[in-house]
């Protein structure tokens, strides 16, 4: 479970948030000032930081140095803010903020963007293990049971993803990100390359793996 500090002092909007990252999978915890923040990330351990600039008591910026330059945490810091000006996003970067994005934003955005920031942070493994399969980006190697599965390159680098999340949900919005970048095709493509894949990997077995939760994505169901 991925365990995210989410400081923001607009109830609204954090409730959104909030609620967001938990049905994807996430755990998150809330802070409404910068010195409740400084507290929390001092006491408990987190995966990711999502900071807002503007905060009572103690403002974003001065919350980042202090975990950076007083408290020593290393993990990843994206922040939120309503300023879009070069010179505010370099202030940001300049205490230790590893992203910056622009309100009003997207929520599969903003997903997207703190599970770059947990890989590149962790590392990103040459081979994955879910269940039956294996997976290795070095190779292109995948295997079910044992048996060698022959993926054309948009249905491998889907099943990678559902690997390297497993066991969360992946959305269709991080689906497309991680796969066409920012230029995405229509919905039915992505329909046709999971049909695909799932030809692959499920139909010869006795039991399918891959997933489709209406309304929030796909994952893979290991017993």
């Amino acid at each position: 479970m991925i365990d995210v500090l989410l400081v923001e002092d607009h109830a609204d909007l954090a409730e959104t948030v909030g609620e967001y990252l938990e049905a994807t999978g996430y755990r998150v915890d809330y802070a409404a000032d910068g010195l409740i923040a400084v507290h929390l990330a001092s006491q408990n351990r987190y995966d990711v930081i999502v900071l807002d600039v503007m905060l009572p008591g103690m403002d974003g910026i001065s919350v980042c140095r202090h975990l950076r330059e007083v408290a020593g945490l290393t993990l990843p810091i994206i922040m939120l803010t309503a300023r879009d000006q070069l010179e505010n996003k370099l202030e940001g970067f300049s205490v230790g903020a590893d992203d910056y994005l622009v309100k009003p934003f997207d929520l599969p955005e903003l997903e997207a963007r703190i599970d770059a920031l947990l890989r590149r942070h962790k590392g990103i493994s040459n081979r994955y293990d879910v269940g039956p399969l294996t997976l290795d980006t070095e190779t292109l190697a995948v295997t079910r049971e044992g048996q060698a599965l022959e993926l054309p390159r948009i249905g491998f680098e889907i099943l990678k993803l559902l690997m390297r999340e497993h066991p969360k949900v992946v959305t269709r919005a991080l689906l497309e990100q991680e796969v066409w970048g920012d230029d995405p095709p229509d919905s039915d493509a992505l329909r046709s390359h999971l049909y695909n894949l799932r030809q692959i990997v499920d139909r010869p077995f006795d039991l399918a793996l891959i997933e489709t939760l209406p309304g929030r994505g796909y994952r893979l169901r290991v017993p």
